[in-house]
């Protein structure tokens, strides 16, 4: 009789190197956790302990590169290509005048990093944190760069995939599915928020953040402060919140205003020795 054959025995996959379970609803809180998990690891071996957040809008542009758009269209006047529309050129006109805040994020940016690394704490004891897209998220990772310190960058996946910028120190480097797991990250090492002009999403981080701390719930003291203070006034009208009774006055003493990068650089170093305990030592002047 010939010998019946035998199926080769089939080797389950440990559940955890199981990408089809690892992706499904059901495994939903390991990947919550492995958010919580990665980035406290990461930190951990960065000697990450206070960092300044940055958040403002993906949109704004670096001086040059919004120059090089306007003069691209006002050649497109004078040349045989189809000319611009005057909403084209508005636009342009626009991107312009705000990349003053890519410039100034990217100086205050510089400013934090070469003070703290004049401190004498640890190396990476105020380290600059941003949402590490392009924009403003883009200028603060840079400015940090060009003062010889390291920074974060804290990614979100979107539909429309937003790469990471080229200035975050690469081990500093992360991407989150989950929008509540990014702002933990934002949250806890914390001490300073600096909100530069924004949409949808530095709306949302701001009144996140600010109720977190109105409520006595992130944990910690922190700094909020609101950089442009034109845009954001006219944006949100904080008084109005007041007069309708909404907010209480001793609530708008949560955020602070500033309109130049000397006038926010001299308000956070204040607020964050008060924060932090750092003793006034002797500084290179900045």
């Amino acid at each position: 009789m010939a010998e019946k054959k035998t199926k080769p025995i089939s080797v389950p996959e440990l559940s955890y190197l199981n990408p089809q379970f690892i992706q499904s609803p059901d495994a939903r809180a390991l990947r919550i956790a492995a958010e919580y998990l990665e980035p406290q690891a990461r930190f951990r071996r960065a000697g990450i302990q206070n960092t300044v957040v940055f958040f403002g809008s993906a949109r704004i542009l670096p001086r040059q590169a919004a120059l090089e758009k306007l003069r691209d269209l006002e050649a497109r006047k004078k040349g045989v290509r189809p000319a611009p529309s005057s909403a084209e050129l508005h636009a342009a006109e626009m991107a312009v005048r705000m990349s003053r805040y890519y410039e100034e994020a990217r100086d205050l940016a510089k400013r934090i990093t070469q003070w703290s690394l004049s401190l004498h704490q640890s190396r990476h004891f105020l380290v600059v944190c941003s949402g590490g897209g392009p924009g403003i998220m883009e200028a603060a990772n840079r400015g940090a760069s060009e003062a010889g310190g390291i920074s974060i960058g804290l990614n979100i996946r979107l539909p429309e995939e937003q790469a990471p910028n080229p200035y975050i120190t690469p081990e500093l480097s992360l991407l989150f599915k989950y929008f509540f797991m990014r702002k933990l990250w934002f949250a806890q090492p914390a001490r300073a928020l600096v909100v530069f002009p924004g949409g949808f999403g530095t709306m949302d981080e701001l009144w996140e953040f600010l109720t977190l701390i109105q409520t006595g719930k992130f944990g910690h003291r922190a700094v909020i402060l609101l950089y442009g203070s034109h845009y954001w006034k006219k944006a949100i009208n904080f008084d109005w919140l007041r007069q309708s009774g909404t907010i209480d006055a001793e609530d708008l003493n949560l955020i602070r205003f500033a309109d130049n990068t000397s006038e926010a650089f001299s308000y956070l170093k204040h607020e964050l020795r008060s924060l932090l305990n750092i003793r006034r030592l002797r500084e290179p002047f900045m």
